[in-house]
């Protein structure tokens, strides 16, 4: 016990640090040479908690630490030589057995020589009150073996008193809290707050996004006054806010132990660091302790054309509705990534008109200053030849999941340059509104790039003579959401014709909070008709927003109190709305509960209104942490001519919302077909027919069926019912990826890349002959996420994937019967038969080219679901029409 207490008095304040003398750090004894252990081990799992399902590997060594030098002015100022000796490297996965990657190989085969004689060489450490003041070491070595010693090297910083302060070290320059005890000595690393430099990015909307988080905790044990060994453990985990199955836990720990002391080299003489730095050895440089980046060499890896040649055939377009297209672009996504702008630009140049589309898509979705130059050079938007090109092109930048100020500024310069078609131009715009809100959320909206494409739109809209135009600049504000553009909005919103209605639902799409009193004043007397007569899908618009962000009392009794007064279909219409605002328990429902309990708003004659017209709203999955709905209302005229067809699909996880998709089908001036009476305020409308749709936030430009009397007999004559698309295309639905510089000096990587292949398309088909209308809209998907971790230390790399995919459509259907009055509506949606598969692969690999895999795979099928789409009961019905298939919902009313 006396030899042990001596040996303890040697290894002074740690590796010998003591907690009650003067120092304020680790400091060492003079003369004595430390014999320590040291080993980082890292893992990876899916956040299960079990070693024997992890990959991963450990570095483990002797460590040599003396003390060269202590500043005669001051014991707090130290030069230290750290060495390390005797490295080994094995799995953390003891049940690897003979399948290990380094059975039967040793340190110099699996580190390589090089990288193992500049591992083993010393590093020197300035210590100032036990924090780093410069790490030196070697020139010209590798990075990643440079890394590994400055996250030993790192260990070395403490104080021993509680407090919270800034540190910098390999983790870069971080906030650490200190807490002292009697036995030991905790450092809590806030991670979030470490600023170094590192490449990554995120989708800014959570619905789609990565919920991801670090914590690190160094504890540094103390017995009988001096610390003993130190311990520490960093965990970084992550999960895909909308599939918590995509997760897994990177974790990294660190152990460093005192053995045994020796008599070593007495302290150097002299004032001067420098001059003693240079005495040890001159060819000592003075390093960042923050970790560096660095890239491993990637072997036998095919070439950007070669890539393109194994995945093209997935890519072929009547392949876009399987899973397996989806997961082949995200994997060339990544490569062109990497790519140079002539290697993409001959890609682009070679490829077949079949393909090229889907190509556009992951060129553009790549998001990188190579890609974008070689699409705008590729692209010719004089030229009316590529219009097809062109559109997936923009489609492309307003889902971009990352843009930046250089693709905004390209896209105002095309703008600003001539066009070979007006949708484009009008395209082009619209898609600048979504780039401004995404980089407004993004805390860009200074970037002079926003400043100026806010002037263009809202300039537009204050200038522009052209109808055409300003569709297209209300378009654009429809996506850009500025509150600024409020008060035009409202001004066009009260004028005559289509601009009303776009300028509606634009007030529409804004939070709460933006609709204030005044902008409800608008509202009300829009659909009360105060100042002049509106069209029915203006006022039923109007009075949605109303409803839908905190009305007063007496706003939603005068909307009561007006059902009963307003044209047939239109009391119908706001009736329905009404009831699924109470059935589905929206926020509006306390304060019409409110109302209804006066009688003069609540009686049978005001709800017993008969008509067709409907709206509904139910949960396509409902689950603690996240809720997807659809809501459906349809409106029709007086004479039974469908006027709205509104489909909507939201997504939410806690506070967060993403309007994933929105059709809507729009009629008007179709009443002389069948010498049926307009209603009131549309008289004079034009025939005309169309489609606009919403995705992913997204307005996309809207599809016209047919504009004016002749378009419309002419199509009706040659027209088929084929269906119009929408929509077509790859989508980057997700897009994080987060380089991690781990405290032990390993570089990580976490990736999540979620990819749709998907085509919207819808029809409207009318028959004099029958007088029966139907409207289709079809939506067919196919999802692929992928999320992968690796932890790399350029000499071996664990690595471990968890990717999911499914196909899926939906549906839905309306046929109206308008011979009679109440005329017969029959109303089916449906989703089919979901496959759902879910993978994993683990590996480990040297740099040699030897590597351990292992893969699991695990399949379901979720079956079909039906959505009731109206309030009334099916037992209404009372016309059965042509059987449609047995999976869909479908009722007639």
């Amino acid at each position: 016990m006396i030899l042990l207490a001596v040996l303890f008095l040697c290894f002074i304040s740690s590796y010998s640090a003591s907690v009650k003398g003067h120092t304020t750090g680790l400091s060492l004894n003079n003369d004595r040479l430390y014999k320590l252990t040291y080993s980082t081990e890292v893992f990876l799992d899916r956040g299960k908690g079990k070693q024997q399902d992890s990959v991963g590997y450990r570095i483990s060594s002797n460590v040599d630490v003396v003390l060269l030098w202590r500043n005669p002015d001051g014991d707090d100022d130290q030069l230290i030589q750290i060495t390390m000796k005797d490295v080994n490297v094995e799995n953390v996965n003891e049940q690897r057995g003979e399948k290990s990657i380094f059975k039967g190989k040793n340190p110099p085969k699996i580190i390589r020589k090089k990288n193992l004689e500049a591992l083993q060489r010393p590093v020197l450490l300035h210590l100032i009150h036990g924090k780093v003041k410069e790490f030196y070491s070697y020139p010209n070595e590798p990075v990643a073996i440079e890394n590994l010693k400055r996250g030993l090297a790192s260990l070395f910083q403490m104080q021993l008193s509680s407090g919270t302060t800034n540190e910098v070290d390999i983790s870069g320059d971080c906030k650490v809290t200190y807490q002292a005890h009697q036995d030991k000595v905790t450092k809590i690393k806030a991670l979030d707050s470490c600023k170094i430099e590192r490449p990554g990015f995120t989708t800014s909307n959570q619905v789609l996004g990565v919920t991801s988080k670090g914590t690190a905790v160094t504890t540094y044990k103390i017995e009988d006054s001096f610390v003993i060994a130190v311990f520490a453990e960093e965990i970084h985990a992550f999960r895909m806010n909308f599939l918590p199955t995509i997760a897994g836990n990177i974790v990294s720990k660190q152990k460093l132990e005192l053995k045994t002391t020796e008599a070593g080299p007495r302290l150097m003489p002299g004032k001067q660091v420098a001059a003693i730095i240079k005495a040890v050895n001159s060819e000592y440089r003075a390093l960042p302790i923050m970790g560096q980046n660095f890239q491993s060499e990637c072997k036998g890896c095919p070439s950007l054309a070669e890539h393109w040649q194994s995945v093209r055939k997935h890519l072929q377009p009547d392949n876009l509705s399987k899973a397996e297209a989806a997961r082949n672009f995200l994997a060339f996504i990544q490569h062109l990534r990497t790519a140079k702008r002539e290697e993409i630009l001959q890609i682009l140049k070679a490829e077949n008109k079949e393909v090229l589309p889907q190509l556009v898509d992951a060129v553009t979705s790549a998001q990188t200053s190579d890609s974008l130059d070689a699409i705008l050079d590729f692209l010719d938007f004089k030229s009316d030849s590529s219009i097809v090109l062109q559109e997936r092109f923009l489609y492309a930048c307003g889902f971009a999941s990352h843009p930046d100020e250089e693709l905004l500024r390209a896209l105002i310069s095309k703008f600003k340059g001539s066009f070979g078609s007006n949708d484009i131009r009008e395209t082009v715009m619209i898609i600048i509104g979504a780039l401004v809100r995404k980089l407004c959320q993004n805390e860009g909206c200074k970037l002079k790039a926003v400043i100026e494409a806010k002037k263009l739109i809202l300039g537009g809209l204050e200038r522009t003579e052209k109808k055409e135009d300003t569709m297209m600049y209300l378009l654009a504000l429809k996506n850009a959401l500025l509150p600024e553009g409020i008060p035009l909005l409202l001004k066009y919103a009260e004028a005559e014709g289509p601009v009303s209605h776009l300028a509606t639902t634009t007030l529409q799409r804004y939070d709460v909070h933006f609709i204030t009193d005044e902008v409800k004043k608008t509202l009300n007397r829009i659909y009360h008709q105060n100042h002049k007569v509106h069209e029915k899908t203006v006022r039923t618009t109007a009075a949605t927003i109303i409803l839908n962000n905190n009305p007063s009392y007496m706003e939603v009794k005068n909307i009561l109190l007006s059902i009963g007064e307003l044209p047939k279909e239109m009391n119908k219409y706001m009736l329905a709305v009404v009831q699924d605002i109470l059935r589905f328990e929206t926020p509006a429902s306390k304060m019409v509960r409110r109302v209804l309990k006066d009688m003069l708003a609540h009686n049978y004659d005001r709800f017993s209104k008969s008509g067709s017209s409907s709206a509904y709203t139910g949960y396509i999955t409902r689950a603690p942490h996240l809720a997807s709905t659809y809501s459906l209302d349809i409106l029709y005229s007086g004479s039974g001519i469908l006027r709205r067809s509104n489909l909507n699909i939201f997504q939410y996880i806690g506070k967060s919302h993403l309007h994933s998709s929105q059709v809507v089908i729009e009629a008007q001036g179709l009443e002389g077909l069948i010498a049926a009476t307009p209603d009131e305020g549309e008289e004079n409308l034009d025939s005309y027919a169309g489609m606009s749709a919403i995705l992913f936030d997204v307005q996309l430009r809207p599809v016209t069926f047919f504009n004016g009397y002749s378009d419309l007999m002419s199509k009706m004559l040659s027209a088929s019912s084929d269906p119009v698309s929408v929509v077509k295309g790859l989508i980057l639905l997700t897009d994080h990826s987060q380089e991690l510089q781990l405290q032990s000096g390993l570089k990580a990587n976490m990736d999540v890349q979620g990819g749709l292949a998907i085509d919207i398309s819808g029809a409207m088909e009318f028959s004099l002959w029958y007088r029966e209308s139907k409207t289709r809209v079809k939506n067919r998907v196919a999802l692929a996420i992928i999320g992968s971790m690796t932890v790399d230390s350029s000499f071996v790399k664990a690595g471990l994937e968890i990717s999911a995919e499914t196909e899926t459509g939906l549906e839905f259907i309306s046929t109206v019967q308008f011979s009679q009055y109440p005329f017969l509506v029959c109303m089916q949606m449906d989703k089919d038969g979901v496959p759902f598969r879910q993978f994993e692969t683990k590996y480990e690999r040297l740099s040699t080219g030897r590597g351990y895999i292992s893969r699991r795979r695990k399949e379901s099928l979720i079956a079909g679901s039906e959505f009731p789409l109206h309030q009334e009961n099916s037992e209404m019905c009372n016309v059965v029409f042509a059987p449609e298939p047995e999976s869909a919902s479908s009722g007639w009313f």
